[in-house]
């Protein structure tokens, strides 16, 4: 093996070793967040140990109505889905969301996947809504 090589490894693995261990640190670790609303459990898991300290940036959850989020990642959802049916090699939209328009996911479920939307945005400095279809 090269010089270079075992360099760029060591490098690897002494970042991804660091990631880690500060995400231990934090307590930044993915999070699956069950929420159980009349008695039915709804579970949003959020892949990105990032997310949690982003949305402590963000406005309380009681800024906006349920129904405002409702309506919001109806929106969100129904482009996040069709991406993932179009674009299916980006890694970006890996997953589809199974959320249904007419169910009552609770308030707190509604506020992280509307800011969850958010977050992906930004991140990937892309725009889900409003669609640009």
């Amino acid at each position: 093996m090269s010089k270079t090589s075992s360099i760029l490894i060591i490098s690897l693995v002494l970042c991804l070793s660091d990631a880690f261990s500060q995400g231990e640190k934090t307590g930044n670790k993915p999070t699956a967040d069950t929420i159980s609303v009349d008695s039915i459990e709804y579970e949003l898991i959020v892949d990105d140990p990032g997310f949690e300290t982003w949305l402590y940036t963000k406005p309380p959850m009681e800024f906006y109505s349920q129904q405002y989020y409702a309506s919001m990642n109806r929106l969100y959802v129904s482009e996040w889905n069709y991406r993932y049916s179009t674009l299916k090699n980006h890694g970006e939209y890996d997953s589809y969301i199974d959320y249904e328009p007419e169910t009552d996911y609770g308030l707190e479920l509604n506020y992280r996947l509307f800011y969850y939307f958010k977050y992906f945005e930004e991140k990937h400095r892309t725009k889900l809504y409003p669609s640009s279809r």
